[in-house]
């Protein structure tokens, strides 16, 4: 047994090419990557050669990112953005990724309607199904309807759709200042995403002040302020019955000038603090325990 299989990284966190962050993630013991659509289209082989990549690693796809901005809109901007999440599911499923993950649209064309946005989040699931794929919604804290994860499982529960889950993710949750008591009111079964990452100060007033932190300089998960939060949001998840991945959902451009085993580690460590001090999961033996 992996200690790590519950936990993987995104490519996004580290520098380098797309072989090369799948080397280093394999190397500190991950069996499973985020994988963004840029990881493909910008392949010097091209999108097949990507794919191949992913399957040669042997690592799991924990999901596929990501698809903005798609609910709300009507007339020629939904048919755009219809015909771009068919292609984004295209990608997913080359890369035998489960799960597409579409973040709440922070664009002022979009309807406030939530009704409207729960029946467009439908017909997007509704795409998935022939693919084998289940959405998982996101609320961005700085979306311009729903940035928070309560109003994202709202939306959820409205579109009633059985591959429409919500994607958690603790910097959004943080940034927002979410209480975690609505945690106790999720599905488990509809929670198809966890990102965790941290920050290193407590507050983002401003959405733009969320965008630059959560794009520029996002930590592991036990390296900022919040740990104590992200260590009971974890256990609040584990109560309520999520047996899902934990995914390292990290932009930070200071690790994108470190190598790529100094970054692995750092995630292996919060992986490890993660599973053994805030889970109390216990480690499998070293194999030369065994011996006599």
């Amino acid at each position: 047994m992996n200690m790590l299989a519950g936990y993987g990284m995104d490519t996004i966190t580290m520098a380098g090419t797309l072989e090369a962050k799948l080397a280093a993630m394999k190397r500190a013991g991950f069996s499973q990557v985020m994988l963004m659509a840029r990881d493909l289209v910008t392949h010097p082989g091209g999108v097949e050669a990507a794919v191949q990549a992913v399957h040669d690693s042997g690592l799991r796809p924990t999901g596929f990112q990501v698809l903005r901005d798609f609910e709300g809109l009507s007339g020629h901007l939904h048919s755009y953005k219809v015909d771009i999440a068919k292609s984004m599911l295209q990608m997913c499923a080359a890369t035998g990724s489960k799960v597409l993950l579409a973040c709440s649209s922070t664009s002022r064309h979009g309807t406030q309607d939530l009704d409207a946005i729960a029946a467009d989040l439908k017909k997007l699931a509704m795409l998935a199904v022939p693919l084998g794929i289940k959405v998982a919604y996101e609320g961005l804290s700085w979306g311009r309807t729903v940035n928070e994860f309560t109003t994202a499982w709202d939306v959820v529960c409205r579109a009633d759709c059985p591959n429409l889950g919500i994607g958690i993710d603790s910097f959004h949750i943080f940034a927002a200042k979410t209480p975690l008591d609505a945690i106790e009111e999720l599905d488990p079964d509809k929670i198809f995403l966890v990102q965790l990452s941290d920050f290193m100060w407590q507050e983002t007033p401003t959405f733009e002040e969320r965008m630059t932190t959560a794009r520029t300089f996002r930590v592991f998960p036990g390296e900022g302020v919040h740990s104590e939060q992200l260590a009971d949001l974890v256990l609040r998840l584990d109560r309520v019955g999520y047996r899902g991945d934990y995914s390292f959902e990290v932009f930070n451009d200071d690790y994108q000038q470190l190598p790529l085993d100094v970054v692995a580690e750092r995630a292996r460590c919060s992986a490890m603090w993660l599973h053994q001090d805030v889970l109390h999961r216990t480690a499998p033996l070293p194999s030369w325990t065994h011996q006599a």
